[in-house]
């Protein structure tokens, strides 16, 4: 994990001008400070929408993000939802094309092509998971590299882990601005939770409520149990999730402004 986030010093200098790095952080006396990932994202929106503005003032087209959605899970409903009110929020234009769940491989790769030979749409992403009988590997790699703002096209990964600059996945991207932004750098270690440690939780799971009977979402970490030992903690809902929705929006500022091209890209192969 530290060798894959080394690249994202390089493009945070490229891509972000310097901010103000404050977080608002919350703890009862003794407790781990709460990291509000919320706030922290309503922060980097304000970022993200003060950049569009300036880049369509300066007589540029406005961003365009097209998101693709399959099948009718709910969850993935309304993480796409979340996504295109993010990209209205900063001044992002966006669109989701919905297909049914009996869509082919065929077809959709079909629509992926046509979306990265259309020169309005700057990013591309294609809300996962996908119905069983089509290649998920085969869908992410299809989607071009330079409109690929979810990260997952190997090109994107492999440039990642080379130190070159790509188009980051928003999940690690999102966690290392978390970890950049509390001012507390190398924060996570070899070992598991010790005393003092910061602890960024990137799970999440529907779980039933044995009260209220209904489904709620948790972590993969005991959030209670941890925040009395860890002197940072991230909770499930409001910590990396709306972080990472944030960083999507960052994405796909980027690939409107074209600035990964450089010229060793160019040679790889299409």
């Amino acid at each position: 994990m530290a060798a894959a986030l080394r690249p994202l010093r390089a493009l945070s200098r490229a891509a972000l001008e310097p901010r103000d790095r404050r977080l608002h952080l919350s703890a009862a006396r003794g407790d781990a400070v709460v990291i509000s990932g919320r706030k922290l994202a309503r922060q980097i929106r304000l970022e993200a929408r003060h950049e569009v503005q300036q880049w369509v003032a300066a007589g540029n087209k406005r961003p365009h993000l097209s998101v693709v959605l399959v099948g009718e899970n709910p969850a993935s409903h309304s993480y796409v939802l979340n996504k295109t009110k993010a990209a209205a929020d900063v001044g992002i234009s966006s669109e989701t094309i919905l297909r049914p769940a009996s869509i082919t491989e065929e077809e959709l790769l079909d629509l992926i092509g046509k979306l990265n030979n259309d020169t309005a749409v700057d990013g591309l992403l294609v809300q996962l998971p996908l119905p069983e009988h089509i290649d998920e590997r085969k869908v992410c790699n299809a989607v071009s590299p330079d409109k690929d703002v979810d990260g997952f096209h190997v090109i994107n990964v492999g440039r990642m882990c080379l130190d070159q600059y790509s188009m980051l996945p928003a999940t690690p991207w999102g966690v290392w601005e978390i970890i950049k932004r509390t001012g507390i750098p190398n924060l996570i270690t070899a070992d598991m939770i010790k005393e003092g440690a910061a602890v960024i939780d990137v799970g999440i799971t529907r779980v039933q409520d044995p009260v209220t009977a209904k489904l709620r979402l948790v972590g993969d970490v005991d959030f209670e149990g941890v925040r009395k030992k860890a002197s940072y903690i991230t909770p499930v809902p409001g910590g990396v999730g709306p972080v990472t929705v944030a960083m999507l929006m960052k994405n796909t500022i980027i690939a409107a402004k074209k600035l990964l091209k450089p010229k060793e890209l160019e040679a790889l192969p299409a």
